[in-house]
């Protein structure tokens, strides 16, 4: 066998090696956190595991990680979805993860990936089966978490107007994303290109005529 090849399959035997290694590693870290009935991480595992990782577990990093991991019920990790997102981060310990939380916020910062971020939060918080739409009080807690940092006047109106307003008990995923493009699209407070004649949410109408008579 010529040498090149012997060295290509040293080189791969040893670089599989390694990746079993890394999730076997990834793997060992899973199991401190999951319920051993179970086998997935649970509220309370994930509790556990943002103590170590010395964040809240109310931390939007958090709903970042889970994110990565494409976690499909609020709350709970499987292994395959811990894998996913431990093997994308290269962090097969606890001090790597914590290293790794702020390139993954640079990550979901990258427009591109903010939209897919902010429509996968609406759909983690639907904890029930064939649940379309979250209550006012939960939206206005993601609204603070999730877009608050960017679009900080928008959304502290908004909320204000939705605690305020009685017609809308619920927001669903449509309404959610329009306030998205809103906050990107139409110039604040003043509304200036503001076209209610577009496909904009009632909701957004409604929050529009909301603001403008409070402006007096």
């Amino acid at each position: 066998m010529p040498r090149a090849s012997s060295a290509v399959d040293l080189f791969r035997s040893a670089s599989g090696k390694a990746a079993s290694k890394e999730l076997e590693r990834i793997d060992q870290v899973f199991y401190t956190y999951a319920n051993n009935l179970s086998g997935v991480i649970d509220p309370e595992g994930i509790e556990s595991l943002c103590s170590d990782l010395e964040v809240d577990h109310t931390d939007v990093r958090i709903l970042m990680l889970a994110w990565k991991m494409q976690a499909e019920k609020q709350g709970y990790f499987t292994l395959e979805e811990w894998r996913k997102a431990l093997k994308a981060l290269r962090a097969d310990t606890i001090q790597k993860i914590k290293k790794a939380l702020p390139e993954l916020e640079k990550e979901v910062r990258r427009p591109s990936n903010f939209v897919d971020f902010y429509a996968y939060s609406f759909r983690y918080c639907l904890t029930e089966e064939k649940q379309k739409s979250i209550d006012i009080e939960s939206i206005c807690v993601l609204l603070d978490l999730v877009l608050g940092p960017y679009f900080c006047p928008q959304v502290g109106a908004f909320v204000q107007y939705l605690q305020t307003q009685s017609e809308y008990k619920v927001i669903n995923m449509d309404q959610w994303m329009g306030f998205y493009r809103f906050c990107n699209e139409i110039s604040f407070p003043d509304f200036s290109n503001y076209d209610p004649e577009l496909a904009w949410p009632l909701v957004l109408d409604n929050f529009v005529d909301w603001v403008r008579a409070n402006q007096g």
